[in-house]
């Protein structure tokens, strides 16, 4: 019996918008990553730097990030 890999909820959300989109997205998480954030201190980066949440269907306090708004971020 083969075990059912789990995916995370926001990787999942993330893949599925990538599908119905041509904007290459993050989740907090991964874009905390690349800038060396923790997903509290991303989602208070967000908000500070004004970056545009991608709202998720069905739900008021999930967002993706625009990954060209983070690549710019880290150009700098």
């Amino acid at each position: 019996m083969q075990m059912q890999t789990f995916q995370d909820w926001n990787l999942k959300v993330k893949k599925t918008f990538s599908a119905t989109s041509n904007e290459a997205v993050l989740t907090v998480t991964e874009a905390g990553k690349l800038l060396g954030l923790s997903k509290d201190q991303m989602k208070l980066y967000v908000d500070k730097s004004k970056l545009t949440k991608v709202p998720i269907a069905r739900s008021t306090h999930r967002y993706l990030v625009l990954q060209k708004e983070i690549e710019e971020i880290l150009k700098k």
